[in-house]
């Protein structure tokens, strides 16, 4: 397809959404985008559909191979171009292509999201998705064959894109929380007798906890900043590898339009960072966006369910994903309910029987609010107005707001696309096994109709529950969030109980969290913070596990006799460690492999949690008699575990935890977030020890002087995913060295930092 019949496709596509003039269907778009350290590129354009354009064109620039595989796993085509058996990232976890294929060919309607997008996309989102397709057709205009980089050059999945393509990735960006993670279940659901084709990786049910995705966030108002004006801390721990990983841009649009910050793959503006009045970062909230239904099915049929006593029809599409070279398509029969989609866990007794099956209704499904809500967000000059627009729209998919604002004000809201389920109403319509599920998702029971979501007036589609059902504060002091639930930001502000759907109340906060509140209490009980203070708390790199557990740890080692050799090695190299994980910490690998054996541990805790101590309890290593002998076993495993790793017990944790780029060796400091570590990394085994898989990301310290925002930052693994980029490793070396950029943000910083020629771009399109 050539470039021009893209183009007007993609027209075509947005004119059955919305009429427009002659005028508007011949534009102009044009866009200049200059380059500064480490490649951070600043796009200027005078209308959203030339932002769009620029945007997408800078973003192939880098990232490429990463946003073309992308848009070949949206449209359903990973088998075809990369074989049946191989893995997709959906959400943050692998998935086989056929299941993920199938996914996406089933759940993401194209023909819905075109109308949908008449009312749900704003005018000015419209005319950013049709510039990202048109600056990323111009892209592979420009570079041509030879300039395509050489992971991907000739391969068919690298082709112009249409509106459809923004239309499907959007689409999973908003499930990327929520039934994303299902896409093996509901793929793979079949109903009795017809058998189902064996999934290439395991079906499981989605754990908020355990889905690789995390953050820290901090807003500070007047009351403990040195300069008086607000400050955000935003530490979003997000994949270092794959389509979720962050880009950083600065945009300057219409009417007086300027952000800088980053977004995933796809994203035409930034959808964290800041303005020259307002900063902002996100955090993964605990609130739950779909429920699961258990369907009563008609004895005669499982293919039929009844709703107060009536049977009804489920809906069944065929879709048929192409193969590789030549083979017959897949052909499978999928079907839904007006809960939505059928699923199946065989694993936890999630089956589809001749009596029951189960369903999944998710509130992003067909959210097309997002891009408003960001871009008047970036809009904003208080946190008022980001409050605003995370209501108003509910568009925010499945994140924490926490923001801060010039004038010193600091918010926290978890308002986000919800489904609106009272405590009485998941009481009530709760089935008989729903307890079995508490911990992962609200199960409702399918076969009443009042068991579907309220409605409440106000909010822009029917069952969201509104915003003022949900949680948002503003002090001038601070608040925190590290994935935990709402309950509490700060511990002197703890919120009233909400619905369950929002996440728990009065429970034990996880590690990360107790970690956040007690550093976060020292920090401005040590002083006003201020930028050093602050980026000296974001790498701190300390362990509460560590904190809480070594003392009593060393005393054990020391009162015990008789230990096995390893638990005595385990002692020596511990005694040695400096509890934290800094690159030159020495013991730091030991006690991650040792800590999560002793979580496990029965009765690990002396003094049991107490909601009227969230932050001081649990606590206490219980050590007596078979407990300290279950812990000394565990550190004995440990060390088992690095000695068959070939990973010495004092071996400096950056010697541990690294990263081979650009023919080198870089250390990483940080740890996991379940040993209380607020520098998140969560790595997985390599030949030679570890390497990050998700974690600290794009960090940024954003305050506010007189003339407009003063921010560091570092994005850890780097701009570019292209190995032949000079930015496909720079900022990870900056990380590894804890060395902050200044980012440049008016015309002389912009101008005093450029790199290379500012690039102009433009074409006329219809």
């Amino acid at each position: 397809m050539t470039r021009i019949s893209v183009l007007a496709a993609a027209a075509a596509i947005l004119a059955t959404t919305a009429p427009i003039s002659a005028a508007q269907a011949a534009k102009r778009l044009s866009a200049s985008i200059t380059r500064t350290t480490y490649g951070i590129p600043h796009i200027t354009a005078r209308d959203w559909r030339s932002v769009g354009y620029g945007v997408a064109y800078a973003y192939a620039q880098d990232n490429l191979c990463l946003l073309a595989e992308e848009f070949a796993t949206v449209a359903g085509e990973r088998s075809l171009h990369f074989g049946a058996d191989g893995k997709a990232t959906l959400g943050f976890e692998d998935v086989d292509n056929l299941s993920s294929d199938v996914f996406f060919r089933t759940v993401i309607d194209v023909p819905m999201l075109r109308a949908g997008a008449a009312t749900a996309l704003s005018p000015r989102a419209r005319d950013l998705m049709t510039g990202y397709v048109a600056g990323y057709n111009r892209f592979l205009k420009d570079a041509g064959p030879d300039g395509i980089p050489a992971e991907c050059r000739d391969k068919p999945w690298v082709r112009p894109i249409t509106a459809d393509d923004m239309l499907r990735l959007n689409e999973k960006q908003m499930l990327l929380a929520s039934s994303l993670n299902l896409a093996a279940a509901i793929a793979n659901a079949a109903p009795p007798g017809v058998p189902a084709s064996a999934p290439k990786v395991a079906i499981s049910m989605p754990d908020p906890k355990n889905l690789g995705i995390g953050s820290n966030g901090w807003a500070f108002g007047s009351d403990v900043t040195a300069d008086g004006s607000g400050m955000v801390i935003g530490n979003p721990h997000f994949p270092w590898k794959g389509p979720n990983r962050f880009w950083q841009m600065h945009v300057k649009g219409p009417g007086g339009y300027e952000v800088m910050g980053v977004g995933l793959a796809g994203t035409p503006m930034p959808t964290l960072g800041f303005n020259k009045d307002v900063a902002w970062t996100h955090t993964v909230t605990e609130a739950r966006h779909f429920t699961l239904y258990q369907l009563a099915l008609d004895p005669a049929d499982p293919t039929r369910y009844l709703v107060d006593g009536q049977s009804e029809p489920m809906t069944k599409r065929t879709v048929s994903v192409p193969m590789p070279g030549g083979a017959a398509p897949v052909t499978r029969t999928m079907y839904s309910t007006r809960w939505g989609p059928v699923f199946v866990i065989p694993s936890r007794g999630i089956t589809w029987t001749g009596a029951s099956a189960f369903a999944v209704k998710d509130a992003n499904r067909g959210n097309q609010r997002g891009i408003e809500t960001w871009l008047r967000i970036g809009e904003a000059k208080t946190v008022a107005e980001v409050q605003a627009a995370v209501s108003e729209t509910l568009g925010i998919p499945w994140v924490n707001t926490i923001a801060a604002d010039r004038y010193g004000n600091a918010l926290h809201a978890d308002v986000t696309a919800v489904p609106n389920v009272s405590a009485d109403k998941a009481r009530n319509c709760a089935t008989p096994i729903a307890p079995l599920f508490a911990e992962l998702a609200i199960l409702l029971d399918g076969s009443k109709a009042a068991c579907d979501w309220d409605v409440a007036a106000g909010t822009p589609v029917p069952g969201l529950m509104p915003a003022r059902d949900q949680a948002a504060t503003t002090v001038k002091t601070w608040l925190t969030n590290s994935n935990d639930s709402y309950w509490i930001s700060n511990p002197a502000l703890p919120h009233r109980e909400l619905s369950p759907v929002l996440g728990k109340y009065a429970t034990a906060r996880s590690l990360r969290t107790r970690s956040n509140f007690i550093e976060t209490a020292a920090l401005v009980a040590g002083g006003k913070v201020d930028h050093p203070r602050a980026m000296a708390h974001a790498f701190a790199n300390k362990s509460l596990a560590a904190d809480m557990a070594m003392d009593e740890i060393a005393v054990l080692c020391g009162s015990s006799a008789a230990m096995a050799e390893g638990a005595k090695r385990g002692c020596t190299a511990l005694g040695h460690w400096d509890r934290r994980f800094e690159a030159t910490s020495r013991g730091a690998a030991l006690f991650r492999a040792f800590w999560p054996r002793a979580a496990r541990l029965p009765g690990l805790w002396a003094v049991p949690f107490n909601a009227n101590d969230p932050v001081g309890t649990p606590r206490d290593l219980a050590t007596e008699g078979a407990k300290g002998e279950k812990l000394l076993a565990a550190l004995a495993e440990a060390v088992a575990e690095l000695d068959s790793a070939g990973i010495a017990l004092d071996a400096p944790w950056g010697d541990v935890q690294q990263v081979i780029a650009d023919g080198g060796v870089i250390p990483i400091h940080g740890g996991p977030g379940t040993l209380g570590i607020l520098n998140m990394q969560e790595s997985v085994p390599t030949p030679t020890g570890l390497t990050p898989r998700h974690g600290t990301s794009y960090i940024q310290i954003v305050s506010f002087d007189k003339t407009g925002p003063v921010a560091d930052a570092i994005l850890s693994y780097s701009q570019s995913t292209n190995p032949a980029s000079p930015h496909a490793a720079d900022q990870t070396r900056a990380y590894a060295e804890k060395r902050w950029h200044r980012l440049p943000f008016g015309k002389k910083a912009i101008a005093a930092e450029t790199i290379g020629k500012t690039i102009r771009i433009s074409e006329s399109t219809r």
